[in-house]
């Protein structure tokens, strides 16, 4: 299959498979001569925060001098952001080739009647670690689609687990409760590999800690077994210094703003310095050098200035209370111009809540084209008098930059789904510009 080929077979796959299990993925990959056995990885899971730490780790190991790859997801423009090798997005051609063994190997087995036909996210998978085996990466990160226990990645044994926090989001799937999520996260501690966590509270804390003590598995706990205190903090960037243990102490840089990504700093530093036991050439140059060197895209992302236009994937309780919490401390008593689209599964009523005050002028738009977005007529309901329902995302964010002034704020956010229809909006503009 060529590339166009390739995404048009991905698009014809159901999004979920109709039942959960790992039966699927296990035969896919063992029919690829289990690629996923030869390399080294690190597994990253969590409720937010989850896509910076794996970022994180990926820039750590990728400013040692080592050859590394990361799988993540959803993507925000394309599929080829789900595969990265040493920070670049895998190529067309190599996309298109690594689908089309996978295909070969799905087709295989669901004839064999081994398996019904694998999901789109165990074929993504499957060809995540074919094309890391094939380019003899040193680690692969990997970050977790959906829970942990029963998601396609979790068929890997790590050389470090990382549950960056547990709060609630997929209900639908991973139960209704902290504690149901949390079991459901902790599925992917390994025997005797460690674990890092910044989760809080003990209905988080609870199912984690238990097993780990299960599985023989030492855990590193924020808060406890290390912490970051702030130094200084503006949309720029933040210092801060990592307390890890009774004798390190150091100063860490970064450029992402928000006082949540010192909290997911200090954990990708930790699962990094686990990952140097083994691997000398992981230095403390490496850990600096790695976080002060990672961008995020699409959360508490500032694309310009007069007025700050901000975009913010954040679509759960806890990521829009880290939004609310980053703009009340750099832009205090400002009101802040939304545009704001939801997938309707989401907590949009929590969201709204946490997010938006009365000060706040919010224009609502449809995430995306697809069916699970929220009707923009919808969202202002849930709103109230300070929203106006846009039919278009172009008008939307035309009347929120224009009402926001120079000295204001704009916030795109609600989605990931609508960060990216925002940036393949602004490409299309620029491309039309010249």
């Amino acid at each position: 299959m060529n590339y166009i080929e390739s995404l048009e077979y991905l698009d014809s796959l159901g999004k979920f498979g109709i039942q959960l299990g790992m039966e699927r993925i296990e035969g896919l990959l063992r029919e690829l001569g289990n690629p996923e056995q030869q390399i080294k990885t690190v597994h990253v899971t969590g409720t937010n925060g989850k896509g910076s730490v794996s970022s994180m780790i990926t820039n750590i190991i990728l400013a040692a001098g080592l050859k590394v790859g990361k799988f993540t997801s959803p993507h925000l423009v394309k599929y080829n952001e789900r595969i990265e090798l040493n920070g670049k997005d895998i190529s067309d051609e190599d996309f298109a080739t690594a689908i089309t063994a996978v295909k070969v190997a799905a087709d295989s087995i669901v004839k064999k009647g081994v398996c019904e036909q694998p999901t789109q996210f165990e074929i993504l998978t499957a060809a995540a670690f074919l094309y890391f085996y094939l380019q003899k990466v040193d680690y692969a990160v990997i970050e977790v689609g959906l829970g942990g226990l029963w998601d396609s990645t979790n068929i890997i044994t790590p050389v470090v687990s990382v549950i960056t926090n547990v709060s609630l989001d997929h209900t639908d799937r991973c139960g209704g409760t902290v504690a149901r999520i949390a079991m459901q996260k902790a599925g992917i501690i390994k025997e005797k590999v460690p674990v890092v966590t910044a989760a809080e509270g003990e209905e988080a804390l609870g199912p984690i800690v238990t097993m780990a003590m299960f599985k023989e598995a030492p855990v590193y706990l924020y808060g406890k077994a290390f912490y970051g205190t702030e130094v200084t903090s503006s949309m720029d960037g933040q210092k801060f210094t990592l307390h890890a243990g009774d004798y390190y102490h150091s100063d860490y840089e970064i450029k992402l703003p928000g006082e949540h990504q010192i909290k997911n700093t200090s954990v990708a530093i930790v699962a990094a310095k686990l990952v140097s036991k083994q691997d000398p050439r992981i230095n403390e140059i490496a850990l600096h050098m790695g976080v002060a060197n990672t961008l995020w895209p699409g959360r508490l992302e500032r694309i310009a200035q007069k007025p700050d236009l901000i975009l913010d994937g954040a679509h759960n309780p806890d990521g829009a209370k880290a939004l609310r919490n980053s703009l009340d401390k750099y832009y205090p008593n400002k009101p802040v111009h939304f545009v704001f689209g939801m997938m309707g599964d989401k907590d949009m009523t929590s969201v709204i809540k946490t997010l938006i005050t009365p000060n706040d002028v919010v224009f609502t738009v449809r995430a995306d084209g697809g069916t699970r977005a929220a009707e923009a007529e919808v969202l202002a309901g849930l709103v109230g008098s300070n929203a106006m329902a846009e039919s278009d995302l172009q008008a939307a964010y035309q009347k929120a930059m224009a009402q926001a002034g120079e000295d204001g704020v704009v916030c795109v956010c609600g989605s990931l789904y609508l960060v990216g229809e925002f940036k393949a909006m602004l490409q299309r503009e620029k491309e039309q510009c010249h």
